[in-house]
């Protein structure tokens, strides 16, 4: 099973009105059943909703307040997840005559027209918040906080990733929530701006739509929704570029020693652990003993336990090297043997890890083994085996192959070698550069691919740009054409929040000085994205959504963006 979370958004999403039809509730009930976790993502004040929604026992968590408050309905413990906003800024508002005003555990919340009394309120009062729009409401939250978050709060508290997430949502603030999740989903009534990004278009509105997403969850498991934003980029064939499908994939990478299967497993590995998929890497000969962003078990003088593993794995946040150097080689199979069933177990209950990968492949599946203690890849979501001796593998696990990358300057023979186990002939190789094959098994034609190697030192650097907390002087100030704000982002992370949040004239007037290029080529040294951001600021009368967002996707290709927000030093 992929999908093991549903979250849905409230109003015009899951009800009406505030009326929730009685056969979503009913699909809703179906899909607990199942064994997966409901989660209501909502922008409303947990009082306002509670007062609505007779049902709030079927989910599992509420996030309120538009990603500010956490609610357990079964113990019924709330769970503020940022400071409010202090109350002068509240009096300012009423004084202002603002209506409606609500003011919940962290959220402040009117409507239009009181959106400049807001900025004006947020200003005068020197305070670091940021302004959410969504259909008329204007919501006030501190930086960084949005359905997202709350979101990632919540899974947290289930020991689940978003990778195993579907949302489901209706308008401008389910946007980062959508797109945290692994598959965003849209009903018919939802805003055209999220239909546009969102991976799954449903056919009903409202509350018929969040039943017809429910019963293709139970019926499919959305196996026939392709999110093509999820997949893992390889390297490129000719202008083309080649990705593999992180669910469901058994992947063989093979090839003579020396021929550089671990540039492919490396590459392959840091993608993978930077879009956040747990890899649990089974490493026989303790090649992996040093991977920066992996907690390693077991050296030369002890061996792991199955149990250590499973705890480690239990936060999907945690990838894992079980290293078995220190274990004789004739006692490794079986505990590979005894490993991997319980990996299955642990996914079945949890949704993680995403990727079992394991070295030496051959040693630990042996061609004399009959059977192996895994019957399809998606038991343990994806599967990457790696040998320099196909011929050696047991053809129950030849069987689990349904990709091949033969690495080295003539793969024939190495694809050739998985070929025969299915009875086929040996796929021909397409283009004439690249340096690996890769072949999907039910193909007749393996293409030449050019990898994109690994870039460990850099994806370092990259990672502290998009979550880590930039000092004053290198940070974006949104200040607007007449000063009157001053909202800091500390990074890439709150600079794309922050963007979704002020106002159409603040996004432009800096759009149009050169400020967002400036600040990514001088603070962030990165020249080539400061020169597509720069292609955008000088296009003549730009539009603020479609440049807002065409800004956001082109960091977003570069750097990873979490879906929760970070610990910020006010010092710095």
């Amino acid at each position: 099973m992929r999908y093991h979370v549903l979250a849905c958004d409230y109003d015009e999403t899951l009800a009406t009105k505030g009326e929730v039809p009685q056969a979503t509730t009913e699909a809703l009930e179906r899909v607990s059943r199942s064994g997966r976790k409901l989660i209501l993502v909502t922008g409303r004040e947990l009082d306002d909703l509670l007062g609505h929604l007779p049902s709030a026992e079927l989910f599992d968590l509420i996030v309120a307040e538009n990603g500010a408050l956490l609610y357990d309905p079964g113990q019924r413990t709330r769970d503020a997840l940022a400071q409010p906003p202090p109350v002068e800024f509240v009096n300012r508002l009423r004084e202002k005559g603002a209506t409606p005003l609500g003011a919940g555990h962290v959220i402040v919340a009117t409507r239009e027209p009181y959106g400049t009394d807001v900025l004006e309120a947020i200003r005068d009062l020197g305070l670091e918040l940021q302004v959410i729009h969504n259909k008329g409401a204007v919501m006030v939250l501190p930086p960084g906080v949005n359905k997202a978050t709350g979101l990632a709060a919540a899974l947290e508290r289930l020991d689940v990733s978003p990778h195993n997430v579907v949302a489901v949502g209706d308008a401008e603030n389910d946007h980062a929530f959508l797109t945290t999740a692994e598959c965003g989903a849209a009903v018919a009534n939802a805003l055209p701006s999220l239909k546009e990004r969102c991976d799954l278009l449903l056919s009903k509105e409202a509350g018929e739509g969040v039943t017809e997403l429910a019963e293709l969850l139970l019926a499919t498991d959305l196996d026939g929704v392709e999110v093509g934003r999820r997949h893992v980029l390889l390297g490129h064939h000719e202008e083309r570029e080649v990705r593999l499908v992180p669910y469901g994939t058994g992947l063989a990478v093979a090839g003579p020693s020396g021929s550089g299967k671990s540039t492919v497993t490396t590459a392959l590995l840091e993608r993978l652990t930077e879009a956040e998929y747990q890899c649990v890497v089974i490493d026989p000969e303790g090649d992996y003993s040093e991977y920066p962003d992996a907690n390693v078990l077991g050296d030369t003088k002890r061996a792991p336990s199955v149990e250590e593993v499973l705890r480690l794995l239990e936060p999907p946040r945690q990838n894992v090297v079980v290293n078995l150097i220190g274990l004789a080689l004739r006692d490794r199979p079986a505990f590979f043997a005894e490993l991997l069933p319980r990996l299955s177990s642990l996914r079945a209950r949890l949704g993680h890890p995403h990727w079992v990968i394991v070295d030496e492949a051959h040693h630990l599946m042996p061609a004399e083994l009959s059977e192996v203690p895994l019957k399809d890849p998606r038991d343990v979501g994806s599967l990457m085996l790696i040998t320099v001796h196909p011929e050696a593998l047991s053809p129950a696990a030849l069987r689990l192959v349904n990709s091949v990358i033969a690495v080295g300057p003539d793969g024939d023979q190495t694809l050739a070698a998985f070929a025969e186990p299915l009875h086929r002939p040996a796929p021909t190789q397409e283009g004439d550069e690249g340096d690996i094959a890769l072949w999907h098994t039910d193909a007749d034609r393996a293409e030449r691919v050019k990898l994109l190697p690994g870039r460990t030192e850099r994806s370092r650097h990259r990672r502290k740009y998009a979550a880590g907390t930039m000092s004053k002087e290198k940070s974006f100030y949104f200040t607007g054409p007449d000063d009157r704000m001053r909202l800091r982002a500390r990074n890439l992370h709150t600079f794309v929040e922050l963007a979704e949040g002020v106002d159409d004239e603040t996004w432009l007037h800096h759009l149009g000085r050169g400020d967002y290029s400036a600040w990514i080529r001088e603070s962030l040294g990165d020249d080539e994205l400061a020169e597509e951001v720069a292609g955008v600021e000088a296009e003549k009368d730009p539009a603020a959504e479609d440049s807002r967002r065409r800004v956001a996707e082109m960091i977003d290709e570069r750097y990873t963006l979490p879906a929760e927000p970070t610990d910020h030093d006010p010092d710095h």
